[in-house]
């Protein structure tokens, strides 16, 4: 599940941060219902690690 900056965790889990090139370049743990904090660099989007 592909998800951006500003919208809302739909579970607990790690986050990982995913960049324009589909390369890993960082994680985030977020709680249910937290938003999403701004990527690094733009054209970055956010994906659940599965695990």
């Amino acid at each position: 599940m592909r998800l951006n900056s500003g919208d809302t965790a739909p579970k607990t889990a790690n986050y990982k941060v995913i960049d324009s090139n589909g390369k890993v370049i960082g994680k985030v743990h977020m709680q249910e219902g937290e938003t999403l904090p701004p990527t690094q660099m733009s054209g970055c989007h956010y994906e659940v690690e599965q695990g």
